[in-house]
């Protein structure tokens, strides 16, 4: 549960299903308030409100855990050859995703995008089967934006399949249904994304997100993957396997798989967001090259080595591999529900929030943007956010005035003056912290490791 977004989903999810209207205007911040606002993940919300009002924390821990295991499962289904080298390669992918799980609504679009990847793959022999992405896609619409990938998968299906007969892999007759089915599918998936309380406007949205510099700019996890860093170790090795797979392997990488893969490489090296994503598609294509690598080299091993082969071949590893994976999990998911307390304490400012609750400091507050999810849902609706992770809400001119006064940039004074800030919480390091509790103007009146609450000295009791 470090994720900051979390907590306004919980509180949008909440709000959905007490009034049993849309969320259609901000009802979160005093910035942005009544503004009109695309909430796209609002089924997400209302799942993740009801799974949390059932079963609590854990329950949304199991619930997400559970969606991370089918989309991997789903993953490991599409691997070709001896179930260990599928494993293998798939469990590498799953800790190369691990940096971007959790309960987030994101979830359901890499689960979406691996059900999508499955149907595209039995489609070559099943055509029929592709009418079941309508229906997905309209789920997925309400879900979450990334619904935009399905599309996209959908296409580059097309761009690969026309490819594969222009070079000879396929013949026209053989494809020809096949096609048909792909852009009927395709055009039928784009028109019943429309059917979602934002209408054709939800057409364009994940466009505005794709292009907003502020995000880029101040977003980790839409900064580009660090090498340097050991986090990104298992991707660094998906991507040497496969290009080392490339130059040794006897097989060779259909252009339809070309066309996928290429996207995700760069999507996946542009943004450590897309990693999971780039994972999907990768892994398989990683597995079908060692796959034929290994077959080509073990003719030899195989005459010498008889009884071990069959010994890997036989259900006991597929039941070991199972059992491990399932283990694992359970003891992964059993300690994070049991340090969701110290992970809470340690990610947000519990003691500051809890200070605010009680002591009623006057408003407006000024928030640090990660945290803003977590107050919208501790002190809403007494207090209303400066900021949040609703980053397209608040346009990067609005992301870049809050840089500028957190960083002590330009006018860095400008929001406190718009805005009329009587309270700030910040991290105790924050240059703003450090240059205000300088000043006569601002008094502390709490602090500890994880924030510092400042209000204006002339301030006193809380005032909306």
């Amino acid at each position: 549960m470090a994720d900051p977004d979390f907590w306004w989903h919980l509180r949008s999810g909440e709000l959905i299903v007490r009034s049993h209207t849309f969320l259609r205007t901000d009802p979160f911040s005093f910035t942005r308030f009544g503004h009109p606002w695309v909430n796209h993940e609002w089924l997400s919300d209302v799942l993740i409100f009801s799974v949390y009002r059932v079963a609590g924390f854990g329950g949304l821990i199991v619930s997400f855990a559970a969606i991370s295991a089918a989309t991997l499962l789903l993953v490991y289904l599409r691997c070709p050859g001896r179930p260990y080298v599928a494993a293998v390669f798939t469990v590498c992918g799953a800790i190369a995703s691990t940096l971007m799980w959790g309960v987030r609504p994101q979830m359901f679009t890499l689960l979406f995008a691996a059900i999508f990847l499955l149907i595209l793959d039995r489609a070559r022999g099943e055509p029929k089967i592709l009418w079941w992405t309508v229906p997905l896609m309209l789920l997925w619409a309400n879900l979450h934006a990334g619904y935009a990938l399905g599309i996209a998968l959908l296409a580059l299906s097309i761009v690969g399949t026309v490819l594969d007969i222009a070079f000879g892999r396929e013949s026209w007759t053989s494809r020809a249904t096949g096609l048909r089915n792909l852009g009927l599918a395709l055009v039928a998936c784009v028109a019943v994304v429309a059917v979602n309380p934002n209408g054709v406007r939800l057409y364009t949205y994940p466009f505005e997100t794709l292009g907003s510099k502020a995000m880029q700019s101040y977003i980790h996890e839409w900064f580009s993957p660090n090498f340097h860093d050991p986090e990104y170790a298992p991707l660094l090795l998906i991507i040497l396997g496969i290009l080392v797979g490339f130059a040794i392997s006897p097989k060779r990488v259909s252009p339809r798989d070309l066309v996928l893969l290429c996207p995700a490489t760069l999507a996946g090296l542009r943004s450590v967001r897309h990693i999971p994503v780039f994972v999907l598609i990768a892994v398989p294509i990683l597995t079908q090259l060692w796959e034929a690598w290994l077959q080509s080299v073990g003719a030899t091993i195989r005459t010498n080595r008889g009884s071990v082969h069959r010994l890997f071949e036989k259900r006991l590893l597929n039941a070991v591999i199972l059992g491990t994976f399932a283990a694992f999990s359970i003891v992964r998911v059993a300690l994070v529900i049991h340090r969701q307390p110290q992970t809470e304490a340690q990610h947000f400012p519990a003691g500051a929030t809890a200070f605010i609750s009680t002591q009623r400091p006057p408003a407006p507050v000024l928030n640090h943007y990660n945290w803003g999810g977590y107050f919208i849902w501790k002190l809403y609706p007494d207090y209303r956010v400066f900021i949040d992770g609703r980053a397209d809400l608040y346009g990067d001119s609005f992301m870049n005035e809050f840089a500028a006064s957190y960083y002590l940039a330009g006018d860095w004074r400008k929001s406190l003056r718009t805005w009329g800030i009587r309270t700030i919480v910040l991290p105790p390091d924050a240059p703003l912290v450090t240059a205000l509790q300088s000043q006569p103007g601002w008094r502390r009146t709490y602090a500890d490791s994880q924030a510092v609450v400042l209000i204006q000295a002339s301030s006193s009791g809380r005032s909306d």
